[in-house]
Parts: structure tokens; C-alpha cells; sequence
């Protein structure tokens, strides 16, 4: 039967995060610092909203584009908050999850053989898709000296004649860093000047500590190279309700609502109507959650510092990417040994690129007292080890 199978994806890698956490299922005590989840339920304003739409019996189909209701909502969040202009009629997709939305995007604009640069560390599932979609994943390290972020000089030495396009995801997957207005100007000009599409993954956006998120198509230009995905499952803890969307030129959001209609159809008319609500009524839900991750962000940085860690201080999201080698150990044993011998869950840095085998990603979406508790179980693995 194996003969029958695909070739590329028999030969594609399972994800490092799911294959690590299959240990985890059925031990007991574990303090679970690995899985990207919101540790919160989803505001009872919203679910409330999930709740009534199947009570007014919304159990059906929706228009594969998505409810008008939610694109039209979408438009004026976008307008009113950021001043991006797209047309909810054509210019604006509701998927399944951000995750369709960049499979869907990778599918609709990459020929066989297109390149697409990706910076890493990144999300385990940029490479993969690029790949399904036919085209070559160029990926371009970045440093934890240089705070994990992508220099302009190294996206312009990457880009070739098959360049399709770059994935910029901030604030970003495993590492928390962001980009502020300069550092996105730069990364406009190099775009412009070769005429590439600028994929942003702005799922963390509303999930920024230091600095106002900016949208890289907020910027002056770039609106026509640049396809912004975003949704409701970080911000809003919505992960199960699975609603992204993307919103770029109609061309593209066409070829993408083409691939749509044919795999995924529309996402639950439920969930859409709940994350419609979320954008009317959560705000303040969402802020709370908000001030609460930064007061985690801010206790665990200061004890892994005390500790000994290397890392960079996380601008948004909510992970750290720390380095492991003052342990004496990779990544990969350390979050081993210390599930085993502590029962604190991390992820081993080379789930998210074969250079980080060196580092671990720890996610503080738990409450204060386990991560105090986490941390303590941690100092006490390092002592033993010592």
C-alpha cells in the first residue's frame, strides 16, 4: 500500500511539536509548557454568540467567501484600526484557521519550482506547505545575537529569478519578535524593487507588548505585493472555533476562494457568527487576556535570566526561544530529560529548523502559579544535573 502513496509526502517530516507531545499523553503531573493553545476558555460574550446561533438554528452552509456579515466586520476592524482599505466583496477570504488561509495562499500564487523564502525559526508548517504547493522552501537563518530577526541585506541575497514570494510572520512563532515601522519600510523597498508577494501571518498582532503592531500592507505601496492573513484563535483564545481569513488584491483571494470551494467549502457558520461577535464585543476580554500574558512574559523572562538562560526578550505572541547549551545539552534531550525526570512539557528547537538543535520553545500559556511551579521544577532539573 505504501507504493500508492505520494512521494512528497511520504517524504515530508511529521511536525516536531505533535510528534514530541505524543510522549506527553497519559503522564500524569505534567506542567505543559509546549502546545501554542491559549490557556484561557473563549469569552463568554462569544461563545454566548456560538450558543444562539444554533439555537436560531445556523447549521448550514455559508457562502464559500464567507458571511458577508463577518468580511463586512472584518473590513472596518482592518480600516478603523489600522487604515487598510479591502473590499469585503472581493478582497476578503474566511477560512478554516490561519493554517488554510497560508496553505490556500501558497496553492493559488506558487508554480512548480517558485521559491519562497522563509526566515527561520518559523512555524513548523510554512516549509511543508511550500512544498505541497509545488514550490521550494529558500530558508534564511537568522541568529539569536541578532535578536532572530531577518535582515534586509539577507532577504535582497536570498531573492532570485524563481522567487515567488517571502513569509514574514511577526510578532513570530517560536521566538515572540517582532518588526517595527523602519524595519518593515526596508523590507518594502527590497519587495517593491523585485516585485515580489510579501505573505504576512499576523496571527500575534493583537498579542504586542513594546511596540504598536503595524501591518506590513498598512505600509505606503505595499498593499498590491502583500496578502495579510490573520484570524481569532490567539487573541481571542478561539483556537477550536477554527476562523481565519485573508484579505489581499481580488486576483488572488479569487484563485484562493477557487481552491476553497473545491477542499474546505466555508468554514461553520457558527464559528462565524461567534468571531463576528468577537470583533464587536471582545475587545475587552481580549485586552485582559492580553495584560495577563505580558505579566507572564515579564515574571518568566526575569527567572530565566536569573537561571542562566539566553534568549531574547518575546515583543509579542507568547514564547520564548531559549538557547540550551550552558546546559550542556541540545534541545532535543533537554525537553526529554526534563519531561522525564521533572514533568515539564517544552518543544526542541529543531521542530522549528534543523539549525536550532540547540534551543527549546517554552509557551507561558498557563496560569502564574504553574509557571512558578515550572520554573521551580526546571532550577531543580538544572541542579541535579550539575
Amino acid at each position: 500500500m505504501k507504493k500508492s502513496l505520494s512521494k512528497t509526502v511520504q517524504e515530508l517530516q511529521p511536525s516536531g511539536i505533535r510528534e514530541f507531545f505524543d510522549l506527553v499523553l497519559g503522564m500524569k503531573d505534567v506542567i505543559s509548557l509546549g502546545v501554542g493553545e491559549p490557556d484561557f476558555t473563549t469569552p463568554w460574550v462569544i461563545r454566548e454568540a456560538g450558543i444562539y446561533a444554533l439555537e436560531q438554528g445556523f447549521t448550514s452552509y455559508t457562502s464559500n467567501k464567507g458571511l458577508y456579515k463577518l468580511r463586512l466586520g472584518i473590513s472596518r476592524y482592518l480600516n478603523s484600526r489600522f487604515n487598510l482599505k479591502y473590499n469585503p466583496e472581493e478582497e476578503i477570504l474566511i477560512t478554516t484557521g490561519v493554517s488554510e488561509a497560508m496553505d490556500l495562499a501558497l496553492r493559488a500564487v506558487v508554480n512548480p519550482g517558485d521559491e519562497v523564502i522563509i526566515p527561520l525559526p518559523c512555524y513548523v508548517a510554512y516549509g511543508p506547505l511550500t512544498i505541497l504547493a509545488g514550490g521550494l522552501p529558500r530558508y534564511i537563518k537568522t541568529q539569536l545575537r541578532q535578536g532572530f530577526k531577518l535582515k534586509p541585506e539577507d532577504l535582497e541575497r536570498a531573492i532570485t529569478k524563481r522567487t515567488k514570494a517571502v513569509i514574514l510572520n511577526y510578532p513570530g512563532n517560536p521566538t515572540g519578535v517582532s518588526y517595527t515601522n523602519k524595519e518593515l519600510a526596508d523590507f518594502k523597498r527590497i519587495i517593491l524593487k523585485h516585485k515580489i508577494l510579501c505573505i504576512t501571518d499576523e496571527i500575534y498582532g493583537d498579542l504586542s507588548y513594546d511596540f504598536a503592531h503595524i501591518p506590513f500592507a498598512s505600509l505606503s505601496g505595499a498593499g498590491q505585493f502583500s496578502l495579510y492573513l490573520n484570524g481569532f484563535s490567539k487573541a481571542y483564545a478561539m483556537t477550536g472555533w477554527r476562523i481565519g481569513y485573508a484579505c489581499g488584491c481580488k486576483d488572488v483571494i479569487s484563485a484562493m476562494t477557487k481552491i476553497h470551494q473545491y477542499t474546505m467549502l466555508c468554514a461553520p457558520i457558527m464559528s462565524q457568527l461567534a468571531a463576528y461577535e468577537a470583533l464587536v464585543s471582545g475587545k475587552k476580554a481580549m485586552d485582559e487576556m492580553k495584560r495577563e500574558y505580558q505579566r507572564r512574559r515579564e515574571y518568566v523572562y526575569e527567572e530565566l535570566k536569573r537561571i542562566g538562560f539566553e534568549m531574547v526578550k518575546p515583543q509579542g505572541a507568547f514564547y520564548f526561544f531559549i538557547s540550551t547549551k550552558n546546559t550542556g545539552l541540545a534541545g532535543l534531550n533537554f525537553a526529554r530529560k526534563l519531561l522525564k525526570e521533572q514533568n515539564v512539557a517544552v518543544v526542541p528547537g529543531d521542530a522549528f529548523g534543523s539549525d536550532y538543535k540547540d534551543f527549546v520553545r517554552l509557551s507561558y500559556c498557563a496560569d502564574l502559579d504553574k509557571l512558578k511551579e515550572a520554573i521551580a521544577r526546571i532550577e531543580k532539573f538544572l541542579r541535579r544535573k550539575q
